[in-house]
């Protein structure tokens, strides 16, 4: 099965860390982020692997090759400039010949692709968006009124749910038809679909998944990484 893995960006929240050194190949522990995306996507069965690079591109070329050291075929595309995350797969639309997944370079998780990759084949949509469930508690009980403003019940500090959009999506091929060059998926092309009533696919999961987004972030995670392979916890 075949992924894109999106790893382009210049990782400025992170700075300075990735003024020399590009976001996905930051360590953890004795590994790049980037390794860790690639062992579990060869987990879950994606072998043929894409990867888009541009900022400090030769860092992350050099290291991983042609993927053969970690079982998976990894090609590059290269982008010119800034691509977007849905404008730096452009150039790989003949080699998407069948539902593919995309995801960036730069997070951890425990997402069970093979499962979502199922849905979306099963549901038929055009593209399908992994969300991460997610509750935020308010701080303060609530009351709920019904329409003659009375108080029908009251809430002690509810948890709000929300579903955060991970970065994870699964494809159909034809997606490259409302794609645009310098484009981004959550900005541009998921609202080009809902305007033209293509169905997007929400795939909810509860498992780990983590945007590594500031400096104190890398810190905390990196020192627990560490930690674990000390014990033998961590791949």
């Amino acid at each position: 099965m075949k992924a894109i893995i999106c790893c382009g960006g210049m990782g400025t929240r992170l700075r300075p860390l990735t003024y020399t050194t590009p976001k996905p190949m930051l360590p953890l522990g004795n590994k790049p982020i980037l390794e860790y995306v690639i062992r579990h996507l060869k987990r879950n069965g994606f072998t043929d692997l894409y990867l888009t690079v541009g900022y400090l591109k030769e860092q992350i070329m050099d290291y991983f090759g042609d993927g053969k050291k970690w079982g998976v075929k990894i090609q590059y595309a290269v982008e010119e400039g800034e691509a977007g995350t849905a404008g730096s797969i452009v150039p790989l639309k003949k080699w998407a010949s069948e539902p593919f997944i995309v995801q960036m370079g730069d997070h951890l998780s425990r997402l069970d692709l093979k499962k979502m990759y199922a849905y979306h084949k099963k549901e038929g949509h055009l593209a399908t968006v992994a969300l991460k469930r997610t509750g935020v508690p308010l701080e303060y009980g609530i009351a709920k009124l019904d329409d003659a403003s009375r108080i029908i019940a009251f809430e002690e500090k509810p948890i709000v749910r929300n579903f955060v959009n991970a970065g994870v999506y699964v494809f159909n091929p034809k997606i490259f038809d409302y794609i645009k060059p310098k484009e981004d998926f959550a900005k541009n092309v998921f609202p080009r679909l809902l305007s033209e009533r293509q169905a997007i696919g929400g795939f909810v999961f509860d498992d780990y998944w983590l945007d590594i987004g500031r400096p104190s972030d890398y810190e905390k995670v990196n020192e627990m990484i560490t930690l674990m392979e000390m014990v033998g916890e961590m791949e």
